[in-house]
């Protein structure tokens, strides 16, 4: 089932009672397989082994979306100014969406765009050499405020899918609901598990 990647893409939820197929080739899939974004048309694809081997990295039209956790324990970031992001619940990703970073705020209703103050990506990249590590279209950042600081992870971009899953499935009230931010926060330890330092 093919989803798009922008602003729409992280509104929908991604549950079906039909088991899954490759949009490439048809071939059934397992609950847990690979995924290619399609860069012609913004949308990310389920693929089974075969073709997601075929999907090579770089400027292709379809791309796999590769399994790359990281973390850079070196240079952390400091609070972030989340009122002024106009991003509440304070967590959010941020894609490389062709020539332009693209940050989207989960809520209720999906993710929706929510857009940068000039110049504040790139302030951010040249301080923190891990936001210019992510690969454009298949790889995005996440960034959590916490009471000390924020948590900032690149991670597979199909992860956000989940996230943004999650915060639509429990979101309850105005700030989302104890329940919401226990499972974004279970999401965040295994994104933290998983997260390897960079290098």
């Amino acid at each position: 089932m093919s989803v798009d990647t922008g602003p729409a893409a992280f509104v929908r939820d991604r549950r079906s009672a039909r088991p899954e197929r490759c949009d490439l080739c048809g071939t059934p899939v397992a609950a847990r397989h690979g995924h290619v974004v399609d860069t012609g048309r913004r949308s990310l694809l389920c693929a089974c082994r075969a073709c997601f081997l075929l999907c090579p990295a770089g400027e292709a039209r379809y791309r796999a979306v590769p399994d790359r956790y990281l973390w850079d324990p070196r240079r952390p970031i400091a609070r972030l100014d989340w009122r002024g992001l106009g991003i509440p619940v304070r967590f959010a990703f941020f894609v490389h969406c062709g020539t332009r970073v693209t940050a989207f705020r989960p809520g209720p209703a999906g993710a929706a765009e929510a857009p940068l103050p000039p110049g504040l990506w790139a302030e951010l990249a040249a301080a923190h050499p891990l936001l210019a590590t992510a690969e454009p279209d298949v790889e995005a950042i996440v960034f959590r405020g916490r009471g000390w600081g924020t948590d900032c992870f690149l991670v597979p971009v199909d992860v956000c899918y989940r996230l943004a899953g999650v915060v639509r499935r429990y979101w309850t009230g105005c700030d989302g609901g104890a329940e919401l931010h226990e499972r974004v926060g279970e999401l965040f330890a295994e994104i933290e598990q998983r997260a390897v330092p960079l290098r």
